[in-house]
């Protein structure tokens, strides 16, 4: 670059400054330091056509305070400016982002934004990686923004919802946008986010009729409607899949016939990604790409290459002539269908893969598989609180640590369980596993089944009775809870248990407050009260149990549901000490 002081005049934003096309920067951090020194660091400019006209690619807000300051003296010294060679734009997106990048991060919309610019200019992912000092998933995650509607985009720009939640909303087709937000928009009915949306898009629900390629009516199997008739659904996701596939291979044929070079059918669930591929005409070896999610929607994208043969088009090389698949679907679906049954018979033999098979399903997911997230929802914001702050959650959150950095996984992933982000899928993770101990494996499976262990379910009390939980290690009393007792007879039940019965009688006329604040006398052993350490109420404990006789103590009638179950034979429920399951 040369270095020149250039007149404000000849001056003017480039369409390539990343912040060109917003309203007027904020200067009130940048006004008064250029008011008094004038501007010391150069702004990045290029020619703009005439050889005394340059665009600013980056130092906008340099260029708008000393504006601002020559209208309030009349006058500015010219300004220190590093000149860049004309007409690269995608090296002058670069500079932009980079510069804003340093003194400020945009906004994910604003860097995909830009990210889509380079692309267009010829950057690949790996060019824009090396740049930015990014990871080419990063880059990808941020690119495939692109696939979302605008309106969702102004959502996250605008945070009305979160990162995870985009994220898996950057897989769904337009349509299964388009429902989502229907849904959002809806006063009865609950959009999913987070990992619950991951759930529903991935066909967490039955396969409507709606997305069928073939005739319904002359479908086989069973569907099934509303009371209405206005949705219906296919009782079966296997007949319906067969039919499906079917279907998609004779629209494939039909587009083959039409003289399209070739149709490329993804796999189900792999998303077709518009800013990796480039617009073709058919007679210049455009193809069809058909992709099916995980809901049986099917979309046919026509006239498409990918992004690096258009780009050795451009150099002059000469692209080889697609050929046509060697086998048909029905053939494949033959060879599939045998495969498949012989894996599954040898799986028998080998208990130790068997189990690293399940729990990469439980992390990843399948057309099969689902596994939700316990989201530990509370009713108030004390009762979060209480529970965040808890010795529980630090001593799970630790080993959920320790688990994804065991299996590679970002740190900052909420989850294990569909945390992970791998470009293989479910084989990639699979594969992981299998590089890791019987010892290690076991560690992951206990964090991921903690994190997909319903709250205020019968298992937990189960649990907590066979793991002989002792609340009293993990748990002390706070006001989350003490000021949500405001039940009389239980409160004076209370405080029988932590000062003793003659305290509770001598107290029994007292307010519900009074009596409250005795117990917390006696866990701070105040007032001349003895300090009560280990207490913990009845409701809590393993086993649980009430205090009156009123019932309607949840974990008390869950654990009555199935104590029996501690009486049987069955070893898993005797008295010793639970075993850990073993890997074979």
């Amino acid at each position: 670059m040369e270095l020149k002081h250039i007149d404000i005049a000849r001056l003017s934003v480039s369409p390539a400054n990343m912040r060109g096309g917003k309203k007027a920067p904020d200067l009130t951090n940048i006004l008064p330091s250029v008011r008094a020194r004038g501007v010391l660091v150069p702004l990045i400019v290029r020619q703009n056509g005439s050889p005394d006209a340059y665009e600013i690619v980056a130092g906008k807000r340099r260029y708008h305070a000393a504006l601002a300051i020559m209208q309030e003296s009349g006058s500015i010294d010219p300004l220190p400016c590093a000149v860049m060679a004309a007409g690269d734009d995608a090296a002058a997106l670069e500079a932009s982002l980079i510069e804003n990048i340093a003194r400020l991060d945009p906004d994910e919309m604003t860097r995909h934004e830009t990210f889509t610019r380079l692309v267009r200019e010829g950057r690949n992912v790996e060019d824009i990686s090396l740049t930015f000092g990014l990871t080419a998933l990063q880059v990808k995650r941020t690119l495939a923004l692109g696939n979302l509607i605008p309106r969702i985009r102004n959502l996250y720009r605008t945070d009305r919802i979160d990162a995870v939640t985009v994220r898996h909303l950057t897989l769904a087709t337009k349509a299964q946008q388009r429902e989502w937000l229907a849904l959002l928009d809806s006063e009865s009915d609950h959009a999913p986010l987070g990992q619950n949306l991951k759930a529903w898009l991935m066909g967490g629900a039955a396969i409507s009729t709606k997305v069928a390629l073939f005739d319904v009516e002359r479908h086989s199997g069973e569907i099934v409607s509303d009371l209405f008739g206005e949705d219906s659904y296919f009782a079966c996701a296997a007949d319906f899949w067969t039919a499906q596939i079917a279907a998609i291979e004779e629209r494939a044929a039909a587009y083959r016939e039409a003289g399209w070079p070739e149709v490329v059918v993804m796999g189900r669930g792999e998303y077709f990604h518009t800013w990796e591929h480039e617009r073709c005409q058919k007679k210049k070896g455009g193809r069809v790409y058909v992709a099916i999610s995980h809901r049986g929607e099917v979309t046919f994208h026509e006239g498409y290459i990918t992004g690096k043969e258009a780009r050795k088009r451009e150099a002059g090389e000469t692209l080889s002539k697609p050929l046509r698949p060697e086998v048909s679907a029905p053939i494949q679906n033959y060879i599939d269908l045998h495969r498949h049954a012989a894996v599954r018979a040898s799986l028998l033999s080998q208990p130790e893969m068997a189990l690293r098979l399940m729990l990469a399903h439980a992390i990843v997911g399948s057309p099969l598989w689902r596994a939700d997230v316990e989201k530990q929802r509370a009713n108030t914001d004390a009762i979060a609180e209480s529970v965040e702050a808890s010795a529980s959650e630090a001593i799970f959150d630790a080993g959920r640590r320790a688990v994804l950095d065991l299996l590679g996984f970002d740190p900052e992933t909420p989850t294990v369980t569909g945390g992970y982000a791998g470009d293989h899928g479910l084989p990639g993770l699979f594969n992981r596993l299998l590089g890791l101990s019987d010892e290690a494996v076991m560690s992951v499976l206990t964090v991921v089944m903690g994190e997909t262990l319903a709250a205020g379910s019968a298992m937990v009390e189960l649990l907590g009775v066979l793991l002989k939980v002792d609340m009293a290690t993990v748990w002390q009393a706070d006001d989350a809870l003490l000021d949500s007792i405001r039940d009389k007879e239980v409160i004076g039940r209370i405080v029988a248990d932590v000062a003793g019965d003659a305290v509770a009688s001598a107290n029994a006329g007292e307010s519900v407050k009074v009596q409250r604040q005795i117990v917390r006398d006696c866990f701070a052993g105040a007032n001349g009260r003895e300090k009560q350490e280990r207490w913990v109420p009845r409701w809590m404990a393993f086993p649980p149990s009430a205090y009156t006789e009123r019932g309607g103590v949840g974990s008390a009638e869950r654990w009555e549901a199935i104590a029996a179950l501690r009486d049987t034979d069955n070893p898993a429920t005797a008295d010793e000490e639970p075993s850990l399951l073993q890997a074979a």
